[in-house]
């Protein structure tokens, strides 16, 4: 079909593909090759460029074992990636080694290649106001819609279930399609204010699914961050990792083809920082003087760390590096602090903001969340989240659908207004009132919880000296040859006395070493027991 599609209207023919790929067209004619990415970045796509010959393939590790020595560390990556837990497009972590953008293609032709964006979808707000129940019905078909197509196999197909709504919502889509169907959850028990498995068992429940149940404690999950970051093949610091790859494992037992709830909190402002940034201009307008006095006062808070991010970008006056700044992890400098002298290119930027830059045209007509959101559904949701989705689960055997990121759903939802992502202080708003329709009250009230923060947190202020601390303290570590040992144990021991929160860097930490000792493992094999590896394709440029 695509071949066809392509015969037809060459490369215009993504345009008319709605769904996950990575897709190559060799064309005989012209001698052109056309190598592109799907437009929500669910799959992914590397590519190296060395002594005249092309590789590129879904998987990190073959394009390197297919070349005649191992990429060096990009240390411009790594700063980004310590400071926003993950690696934006097109950088990897690896020097020579690039990934496509959401939404992109390589086109290799008379021996160059060369980067270009196929899928440009710039925001036409709907011309009046829309109406509130005809936004909700409108919404409520596309989800019907998506979930249909999701649903089209000839394979067993499951749902990885949270105890939150939009999961709760796609279970109950579902059933209009069929069913029961089973339901896979995990979590570490009721000690843990992050559990959600309780939650998750009430909804299985009342929507009629076949409830199944994994359960980790801390040492399952230390032990298993090596194997994980093999199949990550980049790091990523996202704590919900680990639950992932259980959840996935556990799933495959049954079913070939799973459908998860994520998309709705970057689509509809589900998050904390959405609600700085969508009011952020109450703040700008205050005295500067009156400003002062607040952020002093929320800046001698003791932990609080994400909230005193927050607050410190709210007075920034450019929009991307306001943006930039949301997404942080910490300051720029205390990031640059921890690099060996010398590491970090002089006179070379590495802000977050100049991997953004493409993305502007498509922000005209955006207002202040729906910018912000854009660069959310652009960069961090496919470059972080749905990478380490897709890694996890193809580690075994499992595809994982995305049903809220259909491309007819995500158009849609960025026509829309703020005031239909957030109104009243209340988040996802439109989104709420679809759940409205299927889900009780008492799971639309459920406090939203964010997977293993607070585990991982706990583990980290621990007085016991677990193995991700002492990952920190080793100076043996491989991430010293790097970073300064002396600003990597102040974080450790500032957020251990409670005055900070540093949970999530220190765990970016020791993603990286893990990382870094799972490389030097692998560097003269590929391994392909736990994490399948798909051979790469090769391509000389003459």
């Amino acid at each position: 079909m695509i071949v066809y599609g392509y015969k037809e209207w060459g490369t215009e023919v993504f345009n008319h593909l709605n769904g996950m790929f990575g897709v190559a067209i060799w064309d005989v004619k012209k001698q052109r090759l056309m190598v592109a990415r799907d437009a929500m970045g669910i799959k992914l796509i590397y590519y190296r460029i060395a002594d005249g010959q092309l590789t590129f393939g879904s998987e990190i590790r073959p394009v390197v074992a297919a070349g005649s020595s191992q990429p060096a560390v990009d240390p411009i990556a790594l700063n980004l990636f310590l400071r926003f837990r993950y690696t934006p497009s097109p950088l990897t972590i690896f020097e020579s080694i690039r990934k496509l953008a959401p939404g992109t293609m390589l086109v290799c032709e008379t021996g160059k290649c060369r980067e270009e964006r196929w899928y440009d979808y710039k925001r036409i707000p709907f011309l009046d106001h829309k109406d509130e129940e005809d936004a909700r019905q409108e919404l409520l078909e596309l989800y019907r819609a998506a979930v249909r197509r999701h649903l089209l196999s000839d394979v067993p197909v499951g749902i990885l279930l949270s105890g939150g709504l939009d999961s709760g919502l796609l279970l109950a889509l579902m059933n209009e399609q069929g069913g029961p169907w089973p339901a896979y959850t995990i979590g570490y028990g009721e000690g843990f204010e992050d559990d959600e498995l309780a939650d998750a068992a009430e909804t299985a429940s009342l929507l009629g699914a076949r409830h199944v149940t994994v359960k980790l404690d801390q040492a399952e999950f230390e032990k298993s961050l090596p194997t994980i970051v093999e199949c990550l093949e980049e790091p990523i610091a996202a704590s919900s990792i680990v639950p992932m790859y259980f959840v996935s494992q556990r799933a495959r037992q049954d079913v070939k083809v799973a459908l998860i709830g994520q998309g709705p909190d970057e689509l509809f402002g589900g998050y904390e920082r959405h609600f700085g940034v969508h009011y952020g201009e109450w703040w700008r307008r205050l005295p500067t003087s009156l400003r002062s006095i607040l952020g002093f006062a929320v800046s001698g808070l003791p932990r609080n760390e994400t909230l005193k991010r927050g607050v410190a970008s709210l007075g920034t006056e450019d929009r991307l590096k306001r943006y930039q700044d949301v997404f942080s992890l910490a300051p720029g400098k205390t990031i640059d602090g921890l690099f060996q002298d010398d590491l970090l290119p002089n006179g070379q930027s590495h802000e977050l903001v100049d991997y953004w830059r493409g993305l502007v045209p498509q922000m005209v007509h955006t207002d202040e969340l729906g910018g912000f959101q854009l660069l959310e559904i652009r960069s961090s949701l496919p470059d972080e989240l749905l990478m380490y989705a897709d890694k996890l689960s193809m580690a075994h055997s499992l595809e994982v659908r995305v049903p809220y990121l259909d491309r007819t759903v995500v158009e849609y939802v960025q026509r829309l207004g703020s005031d239909f992502k957030i109104r009243n202080g209340s988040r996802k708003w439109l989104h709420r009132r679809v759940c409205q329709s299927y889900l009780p009250s008492r799971i639309l009230r459920r406090k939203k919880r964010g997977f293993a923060v607070n585990v991982v947190d706990e583990w980290f202020r621990s007085s016991l000296k677990g193995e991700l601390p002492q990952l920190l303290l080793d100076e043996s570590s491989l991430m010293f040859g790097l970073l300064k040992p002396e600003p990597v144990r102040k974080l450790l021991k500032a957020h251990r006395s409670g005055r900070q929160d540093n949970h999530k860097l220190l765990f970016s930490l020791v993603m990286l070493e893990q990382w870094l000792r799972r490389s030097r493992a692998d560097r003269s094999q590929l391994n392909g027991d736990r994490c399948l590896s798909a051979a790469p394709v090769r391509t000389a440029l003459v």
